[in-house]
């Protein structure tokens, strides 16, 4: 991993291969190794930049809350220091809501997007006040909050399948420290609705769904982009795409690169 000092936080983040740029953009309670399976495939044709965002794997927090805003604005200065001037984005959840933001606040210097198991809609009142929750929980509880959080992002009947690598999922992020925990869940709750800026892109779009999904509506999320030109593909399990469906999701994403 290498370190970039922005507003004298540290940020760490890997580069490897060259070509064209695509920046990995990982989840809540993820870091940039959620992409190791991808990246020496994606690397062979592609400079692969995986950042661990503010407050999640090595990098440190910035603050009490870390908007997309912010994490945009951080994702871009390190792309500016790589002397990188156009990407392809690929956001995995809350990643993606950060790509959303990146694409509107610089729009110039977005190739593509790949939105994995994510959404362009805002919190609902339900769900700021479940975040609420999820705060309290926290620090009540860091461990057991983590550890259920990861649980319940896989469908069902893969929690018991996959049991082995949803227990290295929750080792790692056991790693992001309280503070960081509670900056995303505060960002995510007050972000903004991008529906409107995703449906009108002139940039190609893929969107990649869980029909299983336990965290975002599926059927919503298809209905957002219908009469659109973004790309849909569905797959039959939860939000764990790049882990209840990753061979598949390499060769689809692959494929996407190459247009």
């Amino acid at each position: 991993m290498k370190k970039f000092l922005y507003k004298n936080t540290p940020i760490y983040y890997s580069d490897t291969g060259s070509g064209n740029a695509i920046v990995l953009l990982h989840g809540f309670l993820e870091n940039s190794k959620m992409w190791n399976f991808y990246i020496p495939d994606f690397s062979i044709k592609n400079r692969i930049i995986a950042i661990d965002l503010l407050g999640h794997g090595q990098s440190e927090c910035l603050g009490y809350i870390h908007s997309m805003e912010n994490q945009a604005e951080m994702v871009f200065a390190l792309l500016d220091y790589l002397k990188i001037e156009k990407a392809v984005f690929v956001g995995h959840s809350m990643g993606g809501y950060v790509a959303l933001a990146f694409a509107e606040m610089y729009p110039v210097n977005i190739g593509s997007l790949v939105l994995l198991n994510s959404t362009s809609f805002e919190d609902n009142h339900e769900r700021k006040i479940n975040r609420n929750r999820a705060i309290k929980a926290v620090k009540l509880n860091y461990v057991n909050f983590v550890r259920m959080s990861i649980s319940n992002l896989f469908s069902e009947e893969n929690r018991e399948i996959l049991e082995d690598e949803i227990e290295s999922v929750k080792l790692e992020a056991l790693k992001t420290t309280l503070q960081g925990i509670v900056a995303a869940q505060e960002g995510m709750k007050i972000r903004k609705d991008r529906t409107r800026f995703l449906q009108s892109a002139l940039f190609p779009i893929l969107l990649v769904l869980g029909k299983k999904d336990p965290v975002l509506n599926y059927q919503e999320n298809k209905k957002l982009i219908e009469n659109t030109a973004i790309q849909l593909v569905a797959f039959p399990d939860g939000h764990m795409s790049h882990i209840e469906n990753k061979e598949d999701l390499k060769l689809i994403l692959l494929d996407f690169f190459k247009q």
